[in-house]
């Protein structure tokens, strides 16, 4: 059954309540001492995904030094092959590791090796970019959503006209899920209309030069949906083409959030922000080592978006490393905490 809380979040202090609550008991029923658990990721060339690993690793490490499990290291494939990570997920049966966490290139094509793995006994969870293999368990975000929420955000600063969508990575299941959101959003207020469509691949010098090059064919934008990475890119664009800055969407930089504070504190600029914390790999570590000790957890659990509103912005800006992403990790006891609280839900 789907665990769906997201859509509770709608600002960071709801975030708060719900990645910060209560930390409850163990869930742990076995040791995992002697096991191993492999993280395979798609990519690693943006700041969100570089900073995951980070997360990973410095977790893992910690759990490796306490002697939790005995191996957890990280492998990631060249831009987004699913054949390269069918391939990686196969050597990692072979390699006998206990669970696979996986941020897969795409939905399906990955699902054989998969099916492989879980046939062998090992444990699969998925995470941001999931799989639809009924096997793997499945830490779910509503990334919909995340893009309808941007089209809300518009409709409710009474703007109107022509939209500029920045999306993602060609073929990843996230940036298909963004644009069915603001796809819904677009047929939900039929003032907007999109002019132009752009891949800034989550990052700034990408989608710069993306919109730089299509800047000149397009009138006045009043509003730019974006996925995440692209943002400060997005608005440095406008800036330098001497274009009326519309209202671009971030999510969740450091020089996203330092470009929106810039042009608030001269001009009193506003947007909003959103995305999934880094750190939900860490959520799949945890989820993974859990199974593994026997606790009976839920195929498929959501967990929020990280939303950042003008009034949080200095804080969530403050809290954020230079050239990072708003994050957190998660610790075991946090992980089975949420997994109680919100099992009913």
């Amino acid at each position: 059954m789907k665990r769906n809380v997201a859509s509770c979040v709608r600002t960071l202090g709801c975030l708060g309540v719900i990645l910060f609550g209560t930390i409850g008991a163990h869930a742990q029923e076995k040791p995992t001492t002697n096991m191993k658990i492999a993280f395979s990721n798609s990519f690693a060339s943006n700041s969100w995904r570089q900073q995951m690993l980070q997360d990973w690793d410095k977790v893992t490490k910690q759990a490796v030094a306490s002697k939790i499990v005995a191996a957890a290291p990280s492998f990631t494939t060249v831009q987004n092959q699913a054949t390269e990570q069918s391939q990686q997920i196969q050597n990692m049966i072979l390699q006998g590791y206990n669970a696979i966490v996986v941020d897969a290139a795409s939905p399906t094509a990955v699902n054989g090796a998969i099916k492989q793995a879980c046939s062998a006994g090992i444990v699969v969870v998925s995470f941001d970019g999931t799989v639809t293999e009924p096997c793997a368990y499945k830490i779910s975000i509503d990334f919909k959503r995340m893009g309808k929420m941007q089209i809300d955000y518009f409709h409710e600063r009474n703007l109107k006209g022509n939209v500029l969508e920045v999306r993602g990575l060609a073929g990843f299941v996230v940036d298909n899920q963004i644009h069915a959101g603001v796809e819904e959003g677009l047929k939900q207020y039929p003032d907007f209309k999109v002019v132009g469509s752009v891949n800034g691949d989550y990052t700034q010098t990408v989608a710069q030069k993306a919109v730089a090059g299509l800047l000149p064919t397009l009138s006045d934008v009043v509003a730019v949906t974006t996925q995440g990475g692209d943002g400060a890119g997005t608005a440095r664009a406008f800036i330098d083409a001497g274009r009326k800055l519309p209202v671009v969407f971030m999510g969740n930089r450091y020089d996203e959030l330092e470009l929106w504070k810039n042009e608030h504190d001269k001009n009193g600029y506003e947007t909003q922000s959103a995305s999934i914390v880094p750190g939900v790999a860490t959520f799949a570590f945890w989820y993974a080592q859990q199974v593994l000790a026997g606790a009976k957890l839920p195929k498929e659990i959501n967990l929020p978006i990280a939303v950042i509103t003008q009034k949080d912005l200095v804080q969530s800006m403050a809290s954020t490393p230079k050239g990072g992403v708003f994050d957190r990790s998660f610790s075991q006891q946090e992980v089975t905490d949420y997994v109680k609280t919100h099992a009913a839900n």
